[in-house]
Parts: structure tokens; C-alpha cells; sequence
């Protein structure tokens, strides 16, 4: 794995990890905004619990060595809950300042997924 592979995932997924556990944790303690954005997209707030705990769980499978096939999960449901995140304040037509937010973490799992080591991949005898 070349040197700027290396740093570049180290990077995004330093990141990306900051930013699912910072909104996981918002999202867990059921901050009045977070509540008042749920109901405005459609959601219940009971949602926001679901998704904290997605969040702090798929952060641990992807910072933890070893395990590439629940790292395959996680990184796939980091890129469903930020792309449905997206959709969903389109659907409302919110404010492109909304977007930025599941844009920047969208793309950061796209990176630290695209640059992962090898050793992080999963392998055709896992399979």
C-alpha cells in the first residue's frame, strides 16, 4: 500500500469516526434541535436513539483491527444513513446548508472505505 493511501484513510476515517460519534452521541441525548429536525423530516424521535447507536457501533467496527466483513456492514450503513439523510432533506426542501453535514460524512465513508489496507478488505475465503 503506497504512503499517501495510508495517510489519506488514516484521514478520512479519523474524521469520519469524529463525526458519526459527535452526531451519534447528539442524537442519543435526544438534543432538543435534533428532535424538532426529526419531526420536521418526517421521522419519530425514537429514530434518533436507532441511529445514535448505528453510529457509535459502526465507528467501533471500523476503527477495530481485523473483522472485514463487519466492516463491509458498517461502511454500507454509514453510506445508507447518509444517502437516506440527503434524500430525506430533499424530500423536504430544506436548505442547501442541510446538506452539508451527510454530504462531508457521505463522502468521508466513500474515501476511507475506497483507501482501506488490505488487511481491512475483505478476501474471497471470508466469503
Amino acid at each position: 500500500m503506497k504512503k499517501s493511501h495510508k495517510i489519506t484513510y488514516w484521514i478520512a476515517t479519523v474524521w469520519l469516526s469524529l463525526g458519526m460519534v459527535s452526531t451519534g452521541i447528539v442524537q442519543l441525548i435526544q438534543m432538543e434541535e435534533e428532535v424538532e429536525k426529526m419531526g420536521i423530516l418526517g421521522y419519530p424521535s425514537y429514530f434518533l436513539t436507532i441511529i445514535g447507536i448505528w453510529k457509535l457501533l459502526g465507528v467501533i467496527a471500523i476503527l477495530v483491527p481485523k473483522f472485514p466483513l463487519i466492516k463491509e456492514w458498517a461502511y454500507a450503513g454509514f453510506f445508507f444513513l447518509m444517502s437516506g439523510a440527503i434524500l430525506s432533506h430533499l424530500a423536504v426542501k430544506d436548505e442547501a446548508v442541510a446538506y452539508f453535514g451527510p454530504g462531508l460524512l457521505l463522502l468521508l465513508t466513500l474515501f476511507s472505505w475506497y483507501f482501506r489496507p488490505v488487511d481491512r478488505r475483505i478476501t474471497r475465503d471470508l466469503l
